[in-house]
């Protein structure tokens, strides 16, 4: 981050965690609570290490780091935001199909469960399918690797396909309040399709909202060209994921917090991505050329740099579970029809 960036926050978040001195005591500045919180987010450091390093009690931390973070989603709140219309979602879906080659996208959807140590009076909901305290991170990317909707704190022993349901994201586009386009023809020749989200086998098919075909496919069949455009587009929310382990090294390992309080954090985390990826300058420190996975002119895949630094066992972060499903018969042809489009001349990679 830079001092720009640091002041930026300072200036907007400042005057939210702000406290006056008393006749016993000078209050922890400003300046130093935002410190303390970014330092905590950026390394996971213990709060007796936080408390060496600031001379401020562990007791005090304890409640400056959730207060901070509950301010920086609130003066960044915009920093996120779902299209609000048709011509806005256009736009993302032509970012998609320039960069990624995959037509009618307009988003990248993936889920993680992010591990907890809560008290051990626990809540059972919040157990796992690998026995573990976690509650649910869902977000929603663009192509330029920027979240545009995210839902954290769903209760970790929650079925993974019905957390996405049980969104605001999920009732508003399964009703159509989400301003999709209306569906319409990829091409002059081509076959009229909706917009969709994609998705991985985590998450259920729907007319809006794409996932592989299960199972492995010959070579050069639709199917499988069609996983491969899939989950090629989706690499973009798999990297952003990954930067947020890189750089937030609260996720290394289980945050020690209550729900709630973790909940704060995890959302802090994202909205701080989106805040960093503004504007070119910050763009440079927080993702400096080569950070992200990228294709060569033969389109193998070259990985990106923040893969070096991340490995699933360093992290506290899970997928979700994996499971068949029966989808309904329309979306299984919309499906079916952008593997045909793939498979055709106009549609196929250069």
């Amino acid at each position: 981050m830079s001092k720009s960036d640091f002041e930026y926050l300072l200036q907007n978040v400042g005057p939210f965690i702000e406290k006056q001195d008393t006749n016993l005591r000078s209050a922890v500045t400003a300046e130093t609570r935002l410190a303390i919180t970014l330092r905590y987010l950026a390394t996971g450091d213990s709060y007796s290490s936080l408390s060496y390093t600031f001379r401020v009690s562990k007791q005090l931390i304890s409640r400056i780091i959730p207060e901070v973070c509950k301010n920086i989603k609130r003066v960044l709140k915009n920093y996120i935001q779902v299209p609000s219309s048709e011509a806005h979602w256009k736009e993302k879906a032509r970012e998609w199909n320039e960069l990624w080659n995959f037509p009618h996208c307009v988003g990248a959807i993936d889920g993680k469960h992010v591990v907890i140590e809560a008290p051990s009076n626990s809540n059972s909901d919040y157990y796992n399918y690998k026995d573990q305290l976690s509650i649910v991170l869902l977000a929603i990317v663009d192509a330029s690797y920027n979240v545009i909707y995210a839902n954290c704190g769903a209760k970790g022993r929650a079925s993974d396909s019905g957390i996405f349901q049980e969104t605001s994201f999920y009732q508003r586009m399964v009703e159509h309040r989400l301003n999709f386009p209306n569906q319409e023809t990829i091409s002059p020749d081509g076959p009229d399709l909706p917009y969709v989200i994609l998705g991985d086998s985590a998450f259920p098919l729907s007319e809006n909202l794409m996932r592989p075909y299960p199972g492995i496919h010959n070579r050069g069949t639709m199917k499988r060209i069609f996983n491969y455009r899939l989950c090629r587009a989706r690499r973009v929310v798999e990297n952003v994921f990954g930067i947020l382990c890189v750089v937030f090294r609260v996720f290394r390992k289980p945050i020690p917090l209550k729900p709630e309080k973790c909940e704060l954090i995890v959302m802090a985390c994202l909205y701080m991505h989106n805040f960093l990826r503004r504007n070119k300058q910050s763009r440079a420190l927080y993702t400096p050329p080569m950070t992200f996975d990228f294709e060569d002119s033969d389109h193998n895949v070259i990985e990106g740099a923040w893969r070096r630094e991340y490995t699933v066992e360093g992290t506290s972060i899970l997928e979700l579970e994996r499971r068949p499903r029966n989808s309904a018969r329309t979306a299984t042809i919309i499906r079916d029809q952008f593997g045909e489009y793939f498979m055709s001349e106009r549609g196929s990679l250069p």
